[in-house]
């Protein structure tokens, strides 16, 4: 298992494989700094002057360019990075309102692959008619100068690392993996790594908002971005056009709050999946109460623990693998058919579907190929906040709380939050209360029982932003908007379309 803090939505991992930025020319646009809204550094005018040249993707309908943005912003003549845009053109009928950009989180999710994949097209379309719909691959990710640190071999060695150790010699091998994942990041990454953070992606945001000629930046992030979109707000709030922040982040929280947070946060979405299996004619964790199914999962992973399933590859489905494939389906309340079949096969002996859940979370394609994901992840959360813990005995000392709030995966949790630790480059960030004062109305968008993003953080993002407003959905599954709720869905559409927002406190199931 690697959490990683790994903040996105379920759709993400599923359906945004194979998408490509390429073409050729169709047009270019420049709009002069002036489309800030405000005086710009003159160190950084070139950037906020410079040209997009907008070209056919190959994908239909949509354009690709890239930009570029200053690797340190502190020295913005010490180079560059260039990040890769796409935008599908609103379609009418109505005023084009402006661009909307949209971030699915990770961090480290493409978020060119989820446009292409999913928001340009399953968005509603009233909102589609009269937004641009613009993403563009933060630093370090996937489509914009990734992060890599491990090859496809090697990481597969990587995710099958016992994570919940029962001796020292298990310690000590955990720690070796973090600690060459980290060297390989150096090595292979060592100049972009320093310049990952989300303030610096935050800052690229607004390069992009004056390219595109919008005064005001309108935008939705799921998952981590949401913390994407509040750090904008903090740094430009006289910027901010409609933002809606879904399956929101608590800035001002350090990185063991973050993580032991989510531990609770999957066992409450864990409890929720299991009431409903044991109603289910299929359920492989019995047919009688949630203690007992949480039982029965917990054997499972330590019969894999002992003995590895077969799953008809080379790769077996270790105990870290199958916890993995459990947490991804803990996304979606639509994946826990497939979760049912899949821990009633690893029972069995059987681990190919507990094992494609994992795989669909690490991005690992049938080749054996990863997408940069997770090394993006790692990157960027070990820039943002200091390390959860130093070493394995603030661990130790650590399990019982996260235990406390996940009997089933809190000892897995606690020693993934120890990955930062080996990390080469010092974190930039710190935790800190996100007011973005004066900026116009925020939406933020809490689901109760979201495993990834608990909804305390929701509550509490929304009570620090000095315009946050917060619309509740009462349900399971991370994040709100676009997953069958009309009454979600409905409000989001009215801010993004007319720039009203629901009345704070508002709730819908």
């Amino acid at each position: 298992m690697d959490t990683r803090r790994l903040l996105r939505t379920f759709a993400t991992a599923l359906g945004t494989a194979g998408l490509l930025v390429s073409g050729c020319s169709s047009g270019s646009s420049a709009p002069s700094a002036s489309a800030t809204g405000s005086a710009v550094a003159e160190e950084l005018e070139p950037y906020y002057g410079q040209e997009l040249r907008w070209r056919d993707c190959g994908v239909e309908g949509f354009q690709c360019t890239t930009m570029k943005a200053p690797l340190d912003y502190a020295k913005p003549g010490d180079g560059d990075v260039k990040l890769a845009v796409s935008r599908k053109k609103a379609t009418g009928p109505g005023k084009r309102i402006g661009s909307l950009l949209v971030n699915p989180g990770g961090p480290g999710a493409s978020a060119i692959g989820y446009l292409q994949g999913y928001a340009a097209i399953g968005y509603p379309a009233p909102v589609r008619a009269r937004y641009d719909m613009v993403a563009v691959d933060p630093r370090g990710v996937a489509r914009s100068e990734p992060v890599t640190c491990l090859t496809g071999k090697e990481m597969d060695a990587y995710t099958q690392v016992d994570q919940t150790p029962d001796d020292q010699g298990e310690v000590t091998a955990l720690n070796d993996a973090f600690d060459a994942f980290a060297n390989g990041c150096e090595k292979r990454s060592g100049t972009i790594l320093p310049h990952v953070s989300t303030v610096e992606t935050a800052r690229d945001m607004d390069i992009l908002r004056a390219l595109l000629g919008d005064e005001k930046l309108h935008y939705v992030g799921a998952s981590y971005g949401t913390f994407l979109g509040a750090t904008y707000a903090d740094l430009f709030p006289a910027r901010v056009g409609r933002l809606v922040l879904d399956g929101a982040m608590d800035p001002s929280l350090p990185a063991i709050d973050v993580n032991r947070d989510q531990t609770a946060g999957f066992e409450a979405a864990f409890q929720s999946f299991a009431a409903d299996c044991v109603k289910q004619d299929d359920c492989p964790l019995g047919t009688t109460n949630t203690s007992d199914a949480s039982t029965a999962l917990k054997k499972l992973f330590t019969d894999l623990d002992s003995e590895p399933a077969k799953t008809g590859e080379t790769r077996q489905l270790t105990e870290s693998l199958a916890t993995t494939g459990v947490i991804a389906a803990m996304y979606d309340e639509a994946a826990w058919p497939q979760l049912r079949e899949a821990i009633s096969g690893a029972q069995r002996g059987e681990g190919s579907g507990l094992l494609a859940l994992a795989d669909s979370y690490y991005e690992r394609d049938p080749s054996g190929t990863y997408a940069n994901l997770m090394f993006a992840n790692a990157a960027v959360n070990c820039l943002d906040l200091a390390p959860a813990f130093a070493g394995p005995a603030a661990v130790e000392k650590a399990l019982p709380d996260f235990e406390k709030a996940s009997p089933v995966f809190g000892r897995g949790f606690a020693w993934a939050a120890l990955n930062c630790g080996s990390w080469p480059v010092e974190a930039t960030g710190t935790p800190r209360r996100t007011e973005a004062e004066g900026a116009a109305p925020i939406v933020v968008v809490g689901t109760t029982r979201d495993p990834a993003t608990p909804y305390m953080w929701a509550e509490a993002l929304a009570d620090q932003l000095s315009s946050g407003t917060l619309l509740t959905y009462e349900g399971d599954g991370h994040t709100a908007y676009g997953r069958g709720s009309d009454c979600i869905d409905t409000a989001i559409n009215t801010y993004l379309l007319e720039g009203t927002p629901p009345k704070d406190g508002k709730k819908c199931s």
